[in-house]
């Protein structure tokens, strides 16, 4: 299933935003719900800590007080660190019960309101963050809410930073204004992105462009690369040595194909065949049709017509709003070491860079007016005879760095 992360300041609109997917037909866990739902009267969490904590974090009907619990949970590191130990394993036992019981093709937003500060967006196949600015978080709480300002004030700062989630986000949701105005974007998001999503994660089918285009560069592709490479190493784990991003994307002030390259380094084909299912729904179906690079001369193969030495297991991003491919090469091999040389050449040398983009241009302006298959061909029928000359330059340079 789809799993969406959603989280967002205090004050900022999470609940609205997680109403309004719940009506289109997301599957919400609120982590918020569970903690107050596995602490109920009866539950083996309220008689925890009633145990931990003394009767008097009970009020008289016999729920939790949970000013009281906070007088006596807060106080030091140590209660705290009791607290969360007795709460979080339930909470995720009850999530871990709930999303089993999802169906398989759900959209399941899990609300979670400490996502960022816990470590959690790798774990999701996509993070939504509602965005609103700390002075009208704090405004929001006070008028709203009835918080005390300073009482809002010292809670929003105990959060993560608006920079800390922003950097998180794969999608930032911006509630600052009137009530209403963010519905529209969120049922956009829904069509145009979370559906589509949802549909290639499950039959794996990779998202893809019709047509070939060029974009100037975009400063916010590292980070993007970044946020994947999370995801691929918790679907990865040890099998993977490295995880790189690559390609044009890699290279700053580059224009290129708004495609996040990804390598994963791994030690032989076998653990890049294991790996399949895993990436799958991590949101990375494979595509069975490309299992290795153009060979090129090497000095093991001088004819540059083995085409073992060139294998390669290749996914693509099911996700239509961060179109990425994810190449799988074995440690040493000629096209692992050539993925990574000829992103550091482009990094260091303007000329070649300037003379790469033209090709690229080329091949772009030649598939133009063509789609799918046809515009692919078509663009690497330009670029193709370019790299496998660059193979060699790229070689020497790197010599003489070295030397």
């Amino acid at each position: 299933m789809l799993r969406i992360g959603l989280t967002g300041g205090m004050g900022a609109g999470k609940s609205t935003v997680a109403r309004i997917l719940a009506e289109l037909g997301a599957m919400i866990v609120d982590s918020d719900v569970i903690a107050r739902e596995v602490v109920e009267p009866g539950t083996e969490g309220l008689a925890a800590l009633v145990e931990a904590f003394g009767p008097d974090i009970l009020a008289a009907d016999g729920t939790l007080d949970r000013p009281a619990l906070a007088a006596k949970a807060f106080g030091n590191d140590e209660a705290r660190a009791t607290l969360n130990s007795i709460v979080h394993p339930l909470v995720g036992k009850r999530t871990a019960e709930l999303i089993a019981a999802a169906p398989a093709n759900a959209i399941l937003v899990q609300d979670i309101p400490l996502l960022v500060e816990n470590g959690l967006a790798p774990l999701m196949n996509l993070v939504l963050i509602v965005d609103v600015p700390a002075e009208i978080r704090i405004r929001r709480l006070v008028e709203f809410r009835g918080v005390s300002e300073s009482d809002a004030r010292a809670r929003i700062s105990a959060q993560a930073t608006d920079e800390q989630r922003r950097a998180a986000a794969d999608v930032l949701l911006d509630n600052s204004g009137a009530p209403g105005e963010i519905e529209p974007v969120i049922r956009q998001l829904w069509a145009d992105r979370l559906v589509p999503f949802e549909a290639g994660l499950r039959t794996g089918t990779p998202a893809r462009r019709k047509e070939v285009r060029l974009v100037p560069a975009d400063p916010e592709w590292a980070e993007q690369a970044q946020r994947l490479i999370a995801r691929l190493w918790v679907a990865c784990g040890p099998v993977a040595s490295r995880i790189d991003h690559i390609g044009s994307t890699s290279v700053p002030e580059l224009p290129a194909k708004d495609v996040i390259d990804l390598q994963i380094t791994v030690a032989d084909m076998a653990a890049a065949d294991g790996l399949r299912d895993a990436l799958g729904a991590a949101g990375f179906p494979v595509r069975p049709d490309t299992t290795g690079d153009n060979p090129k001369p090497t000095a093991t193969d001088p004819s540059g017509t083995d085409t073992t030495l060139w294998a390669k297991r290749f996914h693509q991003s099911a996700d239509p709003g961060r179109l990425a491919n994810v190449h799988i090469r074995v440690a040493g091999s000629p096209g692992q070491e050539f993925a990574l040389l000829f992103r550091d050449w482009l990094r260091a040398d303007a000329a070649v860079r300037a003379e790469y983009l033209e090709i690229k241009r080329e091949g772009a302006a030649k598939a133009a007016g063509l789609t799918g298959e046809a515009a692919t061909l078509a663009y690497l029928d330009v670029k193709e005879p370019w790299f496998d000359a660059a193979y060699t330059r790229a070689a020497a340079w790197r010599d003489s760095v070295e030397h």
